[in-house]
This record gives C-alpha cells, sequence and structure tokens, in this order.
C-alpha cells in the first residue's frame, strides 16, 4: 500500500510539472476489445480498456489487494448483509455526480446485455435487493451466503442511471455516445480493431495520472507490433514474442517487465453431445458416436501434450507445465499433484479401449493473436494428437469471431485461457453446469455438465468458513481433474517491452495492458 501512494505522490508530481506536459503514452496491444460497452463481455481485453473509463467498487492490484474505487470501504454485517461506503466525490466526466442508486441500475443491467458471449452475471447473482441507507452508505442483501462478494464487487464498472439510463445499447458504447464514466481517462476516439484515444481526466477523483493522452493500437500480429516498438512508433507492447526476448534483453534501448502470470491455457473438449461438429472416421465419414463424450478419449488426449517439452521449446521456460484448471498461486487448488503425464503409449491403448482404435480425424480450433505463440500452440497440440492416432487439423480464428462461434457450440475441441487468484472461481464460470438465472457457467461454452463438480461447488460458493470451502472447492477440482471435462496445457508468464527512455512498468499478473500501470522516465 506504501507503495501505490508513494507511485501515486510521484505521477501528480510528474504531471504537475510545467516541463513534463502533454506526456503521450502509445501502447501496441494485441487483442483489441470485442466492444466497448463494460458489460458486454467479461474477458481481459476488453477489461483493461473498460477500467480506463470507468470504475468499479473496488480493484486488486498487481499485488492481488484490494484498492477502493467507486467505494471507500465494505464490511460484513452478517451472513446475509454487507454494507457498503461509496465514493461521493466521484463525478462522471460531464459532471453527473456518482449515486448510490447507480448501483442498483448497474447490477441490475448486467444479466440482460444482449448477444454477450460472457456476462458478468455471476459477479451480481447472489444480489436479492439493494437498499440506500443515506447517499454514502448501501446494504447489498444476498439470497444466499457469498464467500466471494469481495472478489465480485471488484469486477463489474459502475454506469450512471442518470447518463445510461433505462437501456444503454452496446453500439451506443462503441460509438462514444455512452462512453462516459468516472474513471481516469476520457474517451476522445475509437476506430474498431484498429486504435483508441484516452485523454487524461483531469477532475478525477482519484491520483493524477501522469500521461495526458493515451493511444491504443491494436496490432495482432507479433512481428508487427515488435517493429512497431523498435522503429519508436509506440513506447510499450503486450504479449512480447517469445522468440524476440533475448534480443531485446541484449537492446538497452529497451526494457522487459515480465511476471508470473494467474493465466492458465486449456482445451475445451465437446463432452455432452451424441454427435460433434468436427469430428469424423478417417475418411471423413461421420462417426455414429462423439469419442469426446468418452472420459478414456480425453484421458487420451491430455497423455498426448508434451506440456514440458511445449514450455522449453516453444515457450523457452516462459511457460509452465499445467498441472490443473488453476493458476500456480490461486487459492485453494489441489496440492500435491505431480505433474500431468506424457505417455503416448497409454493414450493410443485408452483409444483402443474406447473403441478407436484406428483413430479418427478431428479439428482443434483457437485464437490467433490472444496470447503469445497461441497459433504455434494449436499447431504443436493438433501434431501430439496425431501422434496417438487423432488426425488433427488446426484452424486458428481472430479471439471475437472464435468466441462467438465457441458460445454457439460450433466447436469440437477449442483452447482458450482463463485468468483468476481463485481455484473456485475459473470453476464456476467455466465448468458449473450453465444457468443464466443463476449465473453460473456464462464461459460453459461446451455446456459441461457433471454433478461431481457442481454439487460440491454450489456448496462451496455459500460456505463462508474457510477450510469447508477449501476442502468444497478441492472436492470439484479433483473431480474435473479425474473426469477431463476439461484439460490444462499450460502456464504463462506475461511479458511487456518498453522504451528504457520512455517508461516504466508494473507487470500485471493478471495481464492488463494499462496507462495506470505505467510511469514515465524522469
Amino acid at each position: 500500500m506504501h507503495r501505490i501512494i508513494a507511485a501515486a505522490a510521484m505521477a501528480a508530481l510528474l504531471a504537475g510539472s510545467p516541463a513534463l506536459a502533454q506526456r503521450t503514452l502509445t501502447i501496441g496491444a494485441q487483442t483489441p476489445p470485442s466492444a466497448l460497452d463494460p458489460h458486454y463481455h467479461n474477458t481481459q481485453n476488453n477489461n483493461q480498456i473498460a477500467r480506463m473509463v470507468f470504475e468499479p467498487l473496488f480493484e486488486l492490484d498487481t499485488r492481488a489487494q484490494f484498492q477502493p474505487r467507486l467505494a471507500r470501504s465494505m464490511r460484513m454485517v452478517d451472513e446475509l448483509t454487507w454494507e457498503v461506503k461509496l465514493n461521493t466525490a466521484a463525478r462522471f466526466h460531464d459532471g453527473t455526480p456518482f449515486e448510490a442508486e447507480d448501483v442498483a441500475f448497474t447490477f441490475a443491467r448486467v444479466p440482460t446485455v444482449p448477444n454477450s458471449p460472457a456476462l458478468f452475471t455471476p459477479q451480481v447473482r447472489s444480489i436479492a435487493a439493494i437498499e440506500v441507507v443515506d447517499p454514502e452508505t448501501i446494504l447489498l442483501r444476498t439470497r444466499e451466503p457469498n464467500p466471494l462478494m469481495r472478489f465480485d464487487m471488484a469486477a463489474p464498472v459502475i454506469l450512471s442511471r442518470r447518463i445510461h439510463g433505462p437501456n444503454p445499447q452496446t453500439a451506443d458504447f462503441n460509438s462514444g455516445k455512452l462512453m462516459i464514466g468516472t474513471g481516469p481517462y476520457r474517451h476522445v476516439d475509437y476506430r474498431q480493431s484498429e486504435r483508441l484515444e484516452l485523454a487524461r481526466n483531469t477532475e478525477w477523483h482519484g491520483p493524477v495520472e501522469p500521461w495526458d493522452r493515451v493511444v491504443y493500437r491494436f496490432i495482432p500480429q507479433a512481428g508487427s507490433r515488435m517493429a512497431a516498438l523498435l522503429s519508436g512508433e509506440v513506447d510499450l507492447i503486450d504479449y512480447v514474442p517469445v522468440q524476440d526476448v533475448p534480443r531485446l534483453e541484449q537492446d538497452r534501448r529497451f526494457a522487459l517487465f515480465q511476471i508470473d502470470s494467474i493465466t492458465f491455457v486449456y482445451l475445451a473438449p465437446d463432452a455432452m453431445r451424441e454427435t460433434s461438429p468436427f469430428v469424423t472416421d478417417r475418411q471423413g465419414r461421420p462417426l455414429p458416436a462423439n469419442p469426446l463424450a468418452d472420459q478414456r478419449v480425453r484421458e487420451a488426449l491430455s497423455l498426448a501434450i508434451p506440456r514440458q517439452q511445449i514450455a522449453e521449446r516453444l515457450y523457452s521456460g516462459l511457460a509452465s507445465p499445467a498441472d490443473q484448471f488453476a493458476a500456480p498461486v490461486a487459492e485453494h487448488r489441489l496440492e500435491g499433484l505431480g505433474p500431468l503425464p506424457f505417455d503416448p503409449a497409454r493414450a493410443r491403448a485408452l483409444l483402443a479401449e474406447a473403441g478407436f482404435g484406428q483413430g479418427f480425424r478431428m479439428t482443434i480450433h483457437g485464437p490467433n493473436g490472444f496470447f503469445p505463440s497461441d497459433d504455434n500452440l494449436l499447431q504443436a497440440l493438433a501434431q501430439a494428437f496425431t501422434r496417438i492416432g487423432i488426425e488433427t487439423q488446426v484452424q486458428a480464428l481472430p479471439p471475437a469471431n472464435l468466441f462467438t462461434r465457441a458460445t454457439n457450440r460450433d466447436f469440437s475441441l477449442f483452447m482458450t485461457y482463463f485468468s483468476s487468484y481463485l481455484t473456485i472461481n475459473p470453476l464456476r464460470q467455466v465448468v458449473m453446469t450453465r444457468n443464466p438465472e443463476l449465473g453460473h457457467g456464462p464461459f460453459n461454452r461446451q455446456r459441461y455438465s457433471n454433478p461431481a463438480v457442481d454439487q460440491p461447488l454450489a456448496a462451496a460458493l455459500t460456505t463462508m468458513e474457510e477450510e469447508r470451502r477449501k476442502a468444497l472447492t478441492q472436492q470439484a477440482a479433483r473431480a474435473l481433474l479425474e473426469d477431463k471435462g476439461l484439460i490444462p496445457v499450460i502456464n504463462l508468464r506475461n511479458v511487456w517491452a518498453g522504451r528504457r527512455d520512455k517508461v516504466v512498468y508494473d507487470p500485471s499478473p493478471a495481464n492488463h495492458t494499462e496507462p495506470r500501470l505505467a510511469r514515465p522516465v524522469p
């Protein structure tokens, strides 16, 4: 906390110096947002943009500490009641005051955004009522105990019922009309998939930001992003290509900023349908049964993956083998696990046992330009599966297209990632049987459903006593791991590169690329 205050004070001093006026930070970012509507798609690349213009009640900093934003404090009154003290000094960019009623308006809107690939519903699912005690105080009444309430209140950003009500449309955020928040930066201009320009909010209630102007340039191609940094077109890039890290380490013009992430890559098999769209026999004919519905086939896929080789050779040590569906530092992860085995011979035997000794054909889908070397990782996985008799083709898609199609259940097997400081959070969001009314499984795009996961997880989500919640969470996590309902692949290490004479970056375990984490070099 002392470090954060000191950094904020330094930023204020720098911003106030006439000699340092009109500082511009140009960021070469890999992945553009799928929309500017801050509630449209709960994903890292959208959220990092939304939180520059809008604010949640709280935020998690890069040390996983809760920091106040539109709330000053929160305390549990009883297991069904939380008191939140609001920051009434906050104003929206047009001068509209932030009011207690805005929280209720926002939370009511969250589950209703149409055509969303993944809503923020889990974060507001348990709130039954919001009671305004006075202009600075609200009570959150929950239907059931919610041990994740502090994390949940650090998720959806707050809109204004006066500015954004009664029925804000995603298109009006994309056009800029409704890009009016309380955050440290104001929206200036947006060109879809190309660039976003922001200006410092001089009336922000928080510490003065050092950057007068921020430009995001969205550059999905790794080589082009590197070229923009080397030529001086941008000051900072994210997702530094693995193969370029040694080169940048030797170039005194640039600095690298690295941190172990809370991000893990996984595969989502189509385990619940009788037939699957991208699986055929070796001659391309439909199969009478979906092989991915058989746990033995999913286990074979896991056994075929050379995770250690991928981490060492493809990622040059900037990744580690994943051993479960949780980040290495996640709270309540399974303990004492060894590495997931790599055993192609056993994989082939399981395929034969399941009745697929002759193998089959399959297409694996995944993103291109969503995390480092994602397209190369897809190829490596396809080669591994082909070696055990599953003839695998690859189709890499732009992230927005991938997630829209995945939500429509268009794929047999697809690759993506999740980031969380908790084990229970990805379980409830990605694994739990999908239930839009309760907010369960918004990212469960393959509609996986397993009572052995759901039952302990449902209990954990209402258990305030930590040791009991940990045991229930681990019970659910173990059931998922044994069933291979999702297949862990690798854990990522986050790397940024910046001009040494221009910027110092505070690397984010959640992989956020934000001007608030960058400070100018004096």
